[in-house]
This record gives structure tokens, C-alpha cells and sequence, in this order.
């Protein structure tokens, strides 16, 4: 039960923290919907990876394989499989009226995915492994998440060429993003007789964080205040 807690704990708190930020309420049965189709994301990934493994057979290097593992193991497959059930699930709805919205929709569905992981790695590696991921991995995938959701509403709401440019960005800069934080982590496991280089890409790793926490609180504000100078305009127009 202990285990059960400490995975579930971390996500329900950013869910938390999200959808309070919203400021007209998305229908609880619709972000259900999301956060139960990152499940199914789980599922996508799975399929992905195997179909791509054989390939990284080819990186007989440590920094060769780390980078494979964590660009085309992790970050391009897993956020693919989230931004198809984001996709399927909210784009064509109604409800999907908002800046913030598609940023509260990619957390559902990404924080769905975050919970399945947590549950995995928890139970193997026991209550230090849930701590170290209740504070880097489970953010991790939430803000990469809030990255998606930025760029998909942009998508969403764009009248122009750039719709296709801000949704291929919903995938790209998220996964981007998910691998550089992998690589650093992978690499460092893969170095252990080289103290220098852990060390320098711990510090990197470190940076990588500082950044993605940064760029998610401004690209959460920047919807929100957005969304709020919308609704301001519609009582003035009344």
C-alpha cells in the first residue's frame, strides 16, 4: 500500500496544481477520458519501442546507445503516443476552447502515462526510487506535457499556415526535451568509471531541469494570461 501511495501521491498533486490554475473548468469526465488514455499511451510506446530496439543494436557506443535510448527508447516514442490520445480525445471537441485547455488536456494524458511508470519503476526499485521520481521524474513529464499542450492549442486556434508548424512543434519540443533529460541520466549510469564525466552531466542534467521548470511556468502564464485578456475583451464587448 505504501508503494500504491507514493506513486499515486506526486501525480495527484500536479493534477491538482493545474487544473486549479484553470480558470473556467474543463468537465471532469472529459479530463477522465485524458488521464485514462495515458494509459493506453503506455501501450502505444510499448509497440514503438519494440519495433524500433532492433535498430539501436547498431550503437555499440555508450554514448551511442544512451542517446539512442533516450531520444528513440523514450522521448520521440512516448511523447508521440501521448499526443495521439490528446489528439483523439479532445481536439475535436467542444470544450476544447481555450489557451489553457490544451496544456490542462496534455497533463491529464501525460500524467496518466506518469502514474503507470511510477507504479512500475516504484515496485521495483522501492520507496527511494518513488521520492527521486515524486521530484524529477513525474514534474519531468508533466511540464513536458505543459510544452505539448502550449503548442497545441497554438495549433488549435491558429488560422494560417503555422497550425501544421505549432502541432508538429507539439511533438517535437516535448520530445526534444524528454530525451536530453534521459541522456544525461543514461549516460551517467553507463559512466560509472569516469567520475569527472557523471559529474559534468549531473550538472547538465541539473540545468536541463531548472530550464524545463522555467520554460513551463512561463508557457503556463503566458495561456493563462491569455485566456484571462479573452475574457476580459468578451465583458467589454458586452
Amino acid at each position: 500500500m505504501s508503494f500504491l501511495i507514493a506513486s499515486v501521491t506526486p501525480v495527484i498533486i500536479f493534477l491538482f496544481l493545474i487544473y486549479n490554475k484553470d480558470s473556467i473548468k474543463e468537465p471532469l469526465g472529459l479530463l477522465m477520458k485524458c488521464f485514462f488514455g495515458g494509459f493506453l499511451s503506455i501501450l502505444i510506446t510499448l509497440m514503438i519501442d519494440a519495433f524500433l530496439e532492433p535498430f539501436g543494436k547498431g550503437f555499440t557506443s555508450a554514448l551511442g546507445r544512451s542517446f539512442f535510448d533516450a531520444f528513440f527508447q523514450a522521448g520521440f516514442p512516448e511523447e508521440f503516443s501521448k499526443l495521439i490520445i490528446l489528439y483523439w480525445i479532445v481536439w475535436k471537441r467542444k470544450e476544447f476552447d481555450q489557451h489553457f485547455d490544451g496544456i490542462i488536456y496534455a497533463v491529464f494524458v501525460s500524467m496518466g502515462f506518469a502514474l503507470v511508470e511510477n507504479l512500475m519503476y516504484v515496485y521495483r526499485g522501492g520507496l527511494s526510487v518513488a521520492m527521486m521520481r515524486a521530484v524529477l521524474a513525474v514534474p519531468g513529464h508533466g511540464f513536458f506535457a505543459v510544452a505539448m499542450g502550449y503548442y497545441f492549442s497554438l495549433a488549435k486556434f491558429h488560422i494560417g499556415p503555422k497550425k501544421n508548424e505549432f502541432l508538429l512543434k507539439s511533438l517535437v519540443v516535448p520530445a526534444i526535451m524528454h530525451g536530453a533529460y534521459d541522456f544525461a541520466l543514461i549516460y551517467a549510469s553507463k559512466s560509472e568509471e569516469n567520475p569527472l564525466l557523471i559529474l559534468l552531466l549531473l550538472v547538465i542534467f541539473t540545468v536541463i531541469v531548472i530550464r524545463i521548470w522555467r520554460r513551463g511556468l512561463k508557457k503556463i502564464s503566458m495561456h493563462y494570461q491569455k485566456d484571462i485578456a479573452a475574457v476580459v475583451d468578451e465583458v467589454k464587448a458586452e
